[in-house]
């Protein structure tokens, strides 16, 4: 029976049903404590240490947990996204003042992409102490049999079918839903950590990847769903710059952490972080153009109060949604398949660059003799991090598609100098720093404003899909790299992946000149009209 409760907007189809499932999980997972702890007397290595009996009940409990919250936020019946929409009319929220609402949900989302990014960004740092505890092939480690980035690979793989599972689950149980569960995913596979075979390693990593898979995307389609169409360019990117904070905020812990408490910590990190994210539910509404495409007015018409807007009842209103069924095969019709070739081109590219020379960075300065990588890496981030202000004021105060030409432009250039001067930049610390920042928050940059242009350029009907492509598309760029290092087929070189980076860059720059549109402070509804403009439909 559906136990639904409306205040403000903020929902559960079953609140103690949902509760349950996380109060089972997090004991799940505290039930895994133990055994890290066992391994403080041998700088935490676990490596050969037997599960014991409190580790698989724990894991059963979080089985039981997750099945339980799902049902929780489950809708009690499925409802087809379209039609109802081409009744009402929510431009109100666009012409809305920014409130503390508003507020809250923003500051909620930056802390959601943070925890998010910070997943597969952990990667980097936990890889040179994974390799040297089960003896895994990598750069540091030549002896090894088994190459370390099958821990990336797994992962990699996890995010991108996660990041199709999250886009269908955005648009079929909702966007506050779906980000709440995933933050119960965080909670979930923050066991990682307490692992202490090889094969749990990449049974758990693989899982991680799926949860955290579609996050991003989601968080980005809910805001662009709820901020006004004036503000909605600059906050939106200015919250995806967190994509370039998670990477201080890893590379710090990992500098401050891994002497100490070994590289398992950063993983067990993800339950205080999950726990906070389920904490601030209550600033996460469900988007309200979703809400009246599915048919709950009277939940939709309390988001909007909240937010300081009304639903506007227009009969002759026609949308864009009619028009774009709720299944992935709308991506690919004629009125969407320029966004969607430029989304993933742009996505791959990034996701070459993200987890091929990024993710190997860490490994390959301790190669060349920089022991203090962590730091050198927080550093460059750091430097970097101000720039990510600048592109968010330039994608929402100066124009979104020149934006997204000028990052790929400066991403190529900046990896072609890598290839240029890789030989010299043991010598040249100076050099380096220079560099450095440039893919590392460029990358991330260009990240954020994907997901942001994809957020806006869709549908309702199918807007949570775009943005599960273009993550999707990302992590399948980090799946071919991946692939190609662990059967060595591309060496993890600086100078390697540099280039292999640049070239992708490079054709991304070339098709998103052909094919973006400019969105800076369009409607969402007028994006849609301009389609079916377009395409001879209007």
């Amino acid at each position: 029976m559906s136990m639904r409760r409306v205040v403000g907007g903020v929902t559960f189809a079953n609140p103690r049903a949902f509760w349950f499932g996380v109060t089972a999980v997090t004991a799940g997972v505290l039930a895994h404590i133990p055994m890290y702890l066992m391994g403080s007397g041998n700088g935490y290595r676990l490596a050969g240490m037997p599960m014991d009996q409190t580790m698989i009940l724990g894991m059963v409990s979080i089985a039981v947990g997750l099945l339980a919250s799902l049902y929780g936020l489950m809708p009690s019946k499925g409802e087809e996204l379209g039609k109802r929409a081409s009744q009402f009319e929510v431009t109100t929220l666009d012409d809305a003042k920014i409130t503390i609402s508003h507020v809250g949900l923003m500051v909620t989302m930056a802390f959601a992409v943070t925890i998010d990014v910070m997943k597969p960004t952990t990667l980097a740092f936990v890889m040179p102490g994974m390799s040297l505890e089960y003896n895994l092939w990598s750069p540091l480690n030549p002896r090894g049999a088994i190459p370390v980035s099958y821990i990336a690979l797994f992962a990699i793989v996890g995010t991108f079918l996660g990041s199709f599972l999250w886009g269908w689950l955005g648009d079929r149980i909702g966007r506050r839903a779906s980000i709440l569960y995933a933050g119960i995913g965080f909670i979930a596979t923050s066991i990682c950590g307490a692992m202490p075979s090889f094969e749990w390693n990449l049974a758990m990593c693989f899982l991680m990847g799926m949860t955290v898979g579609g996050m991003l995307p989601i968080c980005y389609t809910l805001l662009a769903e709820t901020i006004p169409a004036r503000h909605r360019g600059v906050l939106m990117v200015l919250i995806g710059a967190d994509i370039a904070g998670a990477y201080v905020a890893t590379s710090w812990l990992a500098a401050a952490l891994i002497p100490t408490y070994s590289w398992r910590i950063l993983w067990l990190i993800g339950l205080p972080t999950g726990l906070a994210l389920i904490a601030l539910n209550r600033w996460i509404p469900e988007s309200p153009r979703y809400l009246i495409a599915a048919g709950r007015i009277e939940e939709a018409a309390a988001v909007m109060a909240r937010y300081g807007a009304h639903i506007k009842d227009l009969t002759a209103f026609t949308a864009m949604e009619d028009q774009a069924p709720d299944r992935w095969s709308s991506l690919f019709s004629p009125a969407f398949l320029k966004h969607t070739a430029a989304v993933a081109c742009l996505g791959f590219g990034s996701g070459l660059v993200l987890f091929g020379f990024n993710l190997w960075m860490p490994t390959n300065l301790r190669q060349i003799g920089f022991t203090d990588s962590d730091a050198l890496l927080r550093n460059a981030a750091l430097l970097g991090f101000p720039s990510t202000l600048l592109v968010a004021w330039l994608y929402g105060g100066w124009s979104s598609r020149k934006t997204i030409l000028l990052l790929t432009t400066t991403i190529s250039v900046a990896l072609l100098a890598f290839v240029v001067a890789a030989g010299g930049i043991v010598d040249n610390r100076f050099l380096l720093s220079i560099l450095m920042p440039i893919p590392i928050c460029g990358i991330s940059s260009l990240s954020a404003v994907v997901s942001v242009y994809a957020s806006e350029i869709f549908p309702t009907q199918i807007r949570a899909k775009g943005g599960g492509l273009a993550a999707g598309a990302s992590k399948l760029g980090g799946v071919v790299i991946i692939a190609l290092v662990t059967t060595g087929m591309a060496p993890p070189s600086m100078k390697a992946i540099a280039l292999i980076g640049a070239a992708s860059m490079t054709l991304a720059s070339l098709l998103a000149m052909a094919t973006l549109i400019e969105t800076k402070s369009r409607r969402l509804e007028q994006l849609g009209a301009h389609e079916k403009a377009q395409t001879g439909d209007a």
